[in-house]
């Protein structure tokens, strides 16, 4: 393999690689916002299920 071979795959394995940290920090912060969002959704439901007891009695 000549030199313009190795250096191309270099770019390229770079490249890759590079991509895949971006992806996985995108993922992190998905998880967090994905738990944040399942977090709010349970407060939201405790909420609901306090107003329908109230409304039960009245």
């Amino acid at each position: 393999m000549d030199a313009q071979l190795i250096g191309e795959l270099e770019q390229r394995v770079v490249a890759l690689l590079d991509g895949y940290a971006s992806l996985k920090q995108e993922n992190a912060r998905l998880r967090e916002e994905n738990r944040q969002m399942v977090e709010e959704r349970e407060m939201l439901k405790q909420r609901v299920d306090s107003i329908l007891r109230k409304l039960e009695g009245i």
